[in-house]
């Protein structure tokens, strides 16, 4: 690479950061890259540092030490976050999307990567300092946001199977108690995904009465690891009492009316540290 100008140096540095989420880089890294001394490099960080701040979309990290370096946390602005839940809770209150037992249909929400992405932008800043290993969702719904939210911590994403795959090897299997239908169901994970005494961090897509949760939480006690926190993008109000209690939820479904074509939701911003 030709030697570049600061500005273009620091749009450069910027652009590897941002789209590396989480990442440490070492100064070397960049020093080697640009064909600079590391001061310089750090003259660089020190200027985006005060540029990521006052735009207020995230912050930057440098770490001490030899194996340290430099990272990019990724944040969205509290207007932004408040627009994008508000937003949500007015297309998903719309009646043609009412299913017949009480559904709401949110696939078109939880298949377009720019809604998905800035929800696993809210998790992951939520969580950010809990020190995860990895995140864990069960199949399938909340795949994306899951994924979403890995790709952001920079963490891998495992996926417990409600069928297990013979591509996967040898299983644990537990068997748990849906908390809405009352009905005894299975989930498996290869006994190879977790590492033992991992940090782990469970999102769902939905949450009625906690059932897969509490089940998602068991199956981590079969492999030692420790769940240092629960996101759900949407939980109901009722039944008021669920099954787990220390979780964030983005959206609450207050009402359901089939007869009234009628579904309320509102945003949980109580429960996110921005609001707090």
């Amino acid at each position: 690479m030709d030697k570049l100008k600061r500005n273009e140096r620091i749009a450069g540095i910027m652009y590897i950061l941002t789209t590396n989420p989480n990442k440490v880089f070492t100064y070397g890294y960049f020093s080697e890259l640009f064909k600079v001394k590391k001061p310089s490099i750090s003259g660089d960080i020190s200027i985006m540092k005060e540029l990521v701040e006052k735009l207020d979309i995230g912050y930057i990290e440098t770490i001490p030490g030899a194996n340290g370096g430099v990272r990019f946390s990724p944040n969205m602005r509290k207007k932004d976050v408040e627009n994008l839940l508000l937003e949500l809770c007015d297309e998903l209150s719309k009646g043609e999307r009412l299913i017949p037992g009480g559904f709401i249909y949110m696939m078109d929400i939880l298949y377009t990567p720019r809604i998905i992405r800035n929800i696993g932008k809210i998790f992951a800043n939520e969580f950010a300092k809990n020190d995860i290993d990895y995140v864990v969702t069960i199949e399938t719904k909340g795949i994306p946001i899951a994924l979403m939210t890995a790709e952001i911590l920079n963490v891998p994403l495992i996926i417990i199977r409600k069928n297990m795959k013979i591509t996967e090897g040898p299983a644990v299997n537990i068997n748990y108690l849906s908390g809405s239908t009352k009905t005894i169901q299975t989930m498996s994970l290869s006994k190879r995904a977790i590492k033992e005494g991992s940090r782990v961090l469970i999102i769902d897509d939905f949450m009625r009465a906690g059932g897969t949760v509490k089940g998602m939480k068991e199956m981590m006690r079969e492999f030692n690891a420790e769940v240092v926190g629960v996101g759900i993008f949407i939980s109901t109000k009722n039944p008021e009492k669920k099954l787990v209690e220390d979780y964030v939820s983005l959206i609450r479904l207050e009402k359901i009316d089939e007869e009234k074509n009628e579904t309320i939701l509102i945003p949980n911003f109580k429960q996110l540290k921005q609001f707090r």
